[in-house]
């Protein structure tokens, strides 16, 4: 393959310490490479340096002749006064950048919902970020360097960037540099994953889960320092191979070396403790939603219906993750679980002992202490906090639950305000953490995490014992720390047995229906099957929905009788827990065979 550009001995420094020493690197035609490391260790500079919009104190960039680089920062250097239009395709006359199936795709799977005569000074921080991410795509680079391009990007979008990116170039031809904390992205399109710590660049082959595996490989020899972020990572792994089984034919590393490497580690959530211990905790009733719509006033005297006939039954120990569109209801929803939306239709019923708390994208909790120092703000808060469940249950300080959250003793001095919004975001969950709820609600948590922060994120959370709801863009974290998923499509909750892929198949599915289509249009459509065949598949499905809803409320009612049982008699919980796994996973093929009946009918 041929050599694109080069760095030879990059040297960078800032006045109090230093950032690369040393560096040497090549990137050749075909690579597709993800930058990872911890937040301020460099990832941005190196990429800056790479693309030519940084200098090196020392060594030098070099780029094989003619080759074109087109680079995303993190920096918004778009004019207010321009249009969208003219941001991303200039003065090309229309009939030459509408016939560019490249110009089409990136409009299309970017800017759909924005007007394209909208002046730039109008759009919020998000729809200025994926106007300069259309602007970069719709040019012809060899070589594009991505800093961040999944922030504001929601599920849909990032899985058509990713898509977008792997069909750019053909095989063996162009190359990507992108730093990104978005693990599900990392292993969707990179071959090549470059470490930043300590002063190096460490590259590993293959996407997220092969780094995983050859770092743990280094970890094992490492000396003893390293064993916390080895059982980080080790677990990670774990995951990795149990819990999201079709990512393990994409990377390029041994099946065996990694079930001998993960052969002696639990499973990452003790289920039936963690289960036994939030019914004890919650009782038999959490928060039930009955028939519930919300409708808001518009500007012009009109109403807006955001929800309609949600019913759903939040079980005591239940990981939910909620997916849709940016302004399908999501917050909304949220709002009704913690008690600061009001429906307008239908009523929510709350457990005596519900205790919920946000974690949400502000930063409220943390307002008072913006001046005090991270030690002045732990002071203040309970003594001691009981993680895990039965034997493996252990009491941390703060002081503790900090250092697993990634601080160290040096910041424990620093005031607040000048924490990064990382470490900010940390701190903000030890504070929600500490004043123990039972139902836990977060809301797009990964922001300005690190991928080793994220990792003991999922770590904690593995041994939170309460109910927990997750609204996240992020792919990775999201099935990672929930046990199932729902989406709110056309104002109504549905339960995704298939999980995000399942989302993303019917939000197509939505997106290729005719905008003026009506449900009665629909409903008389023609189907695929006529006579005999469009009886009997008619027949099925009412069979299948009244089957479904008989198992599902036997699933309710069996999980709110864990609460009536020995919570000692973890036999018998045990029991009575595969008992209705068993019963869940009925639901979920039943389910799958009425969504493809449906599909059949039209």
């Amino acid at each position: 393959m041929a050599h694109l550009l080069g760095a030879e001995a990059l040297h960078l420094e800032y006045p109090t310490r230093v950032v690369f020493d040393s560096v040497t690197l090549g990137i050749e035609e075909g690579d597709r490479i993800g930058i990872v490391g911890r937040n301020g260790d460099g990832k941005s500079s190196l990429l800056g340096m790479l693309a030519g919009t940084k200098e090196p104190d020392s060594g030098r960039v070099t780029v094989r002749g003619g080759t074109t680089i087109g680079v995303l920062s993190q920096a918004d250097t778009l004019g207010d006064d321009v249009t969208i239009a003219e941001a991303v395709v200039g003065d090309t006359p229309e009939h030459e950048w509408a016939g560019d199936a490249r110009v089409r795709d990136v409009i299309a799977g970017l800017l759909t919902d924005l007007p394209w005569d909208a002046r730039i000074g109008s759009l919020s921080g998000g729809q200025r970020r994926r106007v300069s991410l259309a602007k970069l795509l719709a040019g012809d680079w060899d070589v594009i360097a991505l800093d961040e391009p999944t922030n504001h990007l929601d599920v849909e979008a990032i899985t058509w960037l990713a898509g977008h990116l792997k069909r750019r170039w053909p095989a063996n031809s162009g190359a990507l540099l992108v730093v990104t904390h978005d693990r599900w992205f990392l292993d969707e399109i990179c071959t090549e994953t470059w470490e930043v710590h300590d002063r190096i660049v460490e590259p590993f082959e293959g996407g997220y889960a092969a780094y995983i595996l050859q770092r743990v490989e280094r970890d094992r020899m490492a000396a003893a320092t390293e064993a916390k972020r080895q059982n980080l990572a080790r677990k990670e792994l774990a995951w990795l191979r149990r819990g999201a089984p079709a990512r393990t034919s994409k990377p390029k590393f041994r099946i065996e070396a990694a079930n001998e490497l993960i052969a002696d580690v639990p499973e990452i959530r003790d289920t039936v403790s963690l289960q036994s211990l939030a019914v004890s905790r919650l009782g038999k009733d959490v928060v039930d939603l009955l028939d519930v719509g919300v409708t808001y006033p518009t500007a012009d005297g009109g109403t807006r219906r955001i929800l309609s006939d949600v019913e759903w039954r939040i079980a005591p120990g239940e990981r939910t993750g909620i997916l849709g569109v940016n302004g399908a209801g999501k917050s909304t929803l949220l709002g009704l679980i913690s008690g600061t939306v009001e429906p307008t239709e239908g009523r929510i019923k709350r457990g005596t002992t519900v205790k919920v708390k946000s974690l949400t994208q502000r930063l409220d909790e943390l307002e008072q202490h913006w001046n005090d120092p991270v030690r002045v703000v732990i002071s203040g808060l309970r003594t001691s906090y009981t993680m895990g469940t039965g034997s493996k249950a252990q009491d941390l300080t703060p002081g503790q639950l900090l250092e697993r959250l990634g601080f160290s003793s040096a910041q424990l001095s620093t005031p607040v305000k000048d924490l990064s919004g990382g470490q900010q975001r940390r701190l903000q969950l030890l504070l929600v953490l500490l004043d123990q709820p039972n139902v836990l609600i977060l809301d797009e948590p990964t922001n300005d995490m690190d991928t080793d922060m994220l990792a003991a994120i999922e770590d904690l959370l593995d041994s939170w014992s309460g109910t927990l709801l997750v609204v996240s863009h992020d792919r990775y974290f999201l099935e990672r720390v929930t046990d199932q998923q729902y989406a709110i499509l056309d104002e109504r909750l549905r339960h995704l047995p298939g999980g995000v892929d399942e989302y993303l198949r019917l939000r197509q599915l939505q997106e290729a229906a005719p905008a003026s289509v009506t449900k009665t249009d629909a409903a008389a459509a023609p189907s695929g099957l006529d006579g005999a065949e469009l009886r009997a598949a008619q027949k099925e499905i009412a069979s299948l929905e009244r089957r479904i809803q008989k198992l599902t409320d036997q699933v309710d009612k069996a999980k709110h009788a864990l609460a009536d049982h020995d919570q000692s008699d973890y036999a018998g919980l045990g029991d009575r827990m595969k008992k209705i796994g068993e019963q869940e996973s009925e639901i979920e093929e039943l389910e799958l065979r009425w969504f493809e009946l449906t599909e059949q009918i039209g």
